[in-house]
């Protein structure tokens, strides 16, 4: 049997949509969550109930994945649990030990959001989400897996602004996307080599719906590679 696909946060309003798409093109998926039960799921899937801020939650519902979707949503706290330090940043890294803890190496697609280098913006006085996302996003970059790194644009549950999908670098965009539009770009990141070890933005735009992903990717500039050391600074 091919080994899961686990979508972390998969309970959640993308996390759903993203184990809907993985499921519709037949894989294994394991749906990680504090309330896996919530969601509205297909049938079959493998529910994980499990804690991205309690790294011993994870190993079990991470272990013998190919690949992880991390689609968890940030809290807005200045401190404690529901804190994007809790989340976006110790999460990640407690992701990140918990699946390569018996030497797998699965391909991470972390979503993320635009914004995240604007220490200026607005957004950055919840908790120091714009901070906290970023160093979620540079742990990733620097494991040593193969990853994608996706930030999503303004977030709506419609295509009201297209269909059409552009992919931007460097962070200095604006505009809107569809939860659905993000569901597949995660689903196409782990099937199309092109996409791994790249970081962009996401956007709708009048138009139609790509047909095929692969030359989104392949014009997009490879990041930087860094160096990590899994510990806790």
């Amino acid at each position: 049997m091919h080994n899961p696909i686990a979508v972390v946060g998969g309970a959640g309003r993308l996390g759903t949509l993203v184990t809907r798409r993985l499921t519709e093109q037949g894989h294994r998926v394991r749906v990680v969550s504090r309330h896996p039960q919530r969601g509205r799921l297909p049938l079959g899937v493998e529910l994980h109930r499990a804690d991205v801020r309690y790294a011993d939650t994870l190993a079990p519902a991470l272990r013998d994945c190919s690949a992880i979707v991390f689609a968890v949503e940030p809290g807005t706290a200045n401190s404690g649990p529901d804190s994007p330090e809790a989340t976006m940043y110790d999460g990640v890294r407690n992701m990140l030990s918990a699946a390569t803890e018996h030497g797998e190496r699965p391909h991470v697609v972390l979503v993320s959001q635009i914004f995240v280098t604007r220490r200026e913006h607005p957004m950055n006085a919840y908790g120091r989400l714009l901070d906290w996302r970023l160093r979620g996003e540079d742990a990733v970059r620097a494991c040593g897996l193969p990853y994608t790194v996706i930030r999503p644009s303004w977030l709506t549950d419609d295509a009201f602004a297209g269909a059409r999908v552009r992919f931007e670098q460097d962070d200095r965009g604006d505009g809107w996307v569809s939860r659905t539009a993000v569901a597949e770009a995660c689903v196409q990141a782990i099937g199309v080599p092109e996409a791994s070890g790249r970081t962009f933005e996401i956007y709708n735009e009048p138009g139609e719906a790509p047909a095929d992903w692969a030359p989104l990717f392949r014009r997009l500039t490879p990041d930087r590679i860094l160096a990590w050391t899994g510990g806790r600074t």
